[in-house]
């Protein structure tokens, strides 16, 4: 009987074990998938305030696209990134095509460290 005991409070502290850890690695996931939703959601931002010519001597402005210049990795950047457009509104034509690929990459990323993460 007594060993009986001892085999049911060891499974039971394996099975509390068990679901701590699908608990934080579910919210290990949830974590990575927010960071690289919010990389996408910059870039994304960045790209519309661009072709919206919008004021870039203003704070806000200024803060998003700056972010967009630091998530980009230097990849899809808008001077020298995947594609390079030359004339009339090149500068829109890159941050929207670029940035545009930058925001699709993050969301693909995040959603396959989500899943490799999550139980």
């Amino acid at each position: 009987m007594k060993r009986r005991a001892e085999v049911e409070t060891t499974s039971t502290k394996m099975a509390t074990a068990k679901a701590a850890s699908t608990k934080i690695r579910v919210q290990v996931a949830r974590a990575l998938w927010l960071v690289c939703a919010l990389a996408a959601l910059f870039l994304a931002v960045g790209a519309l305030l661009v072709a919206l010519d919008a004021n870039q001597s203003n704070s806000l402005v200024k803060f998003v696209l700056d972010m967009a210049d630091k998530l980009d990795l230097g990849i899809f950047s808008r001077q020298n990134g995947i594609k390079e457009f030359t004339g009339k509104n090149a500068e829109t034509k890159n941050a929207l095509f670029n940035w545009g690929i930058g925001a699709i990459a993050w969301l693909v990323v995040g959603r396959i460290l989500d899943r490799i993460v999550r139980p």
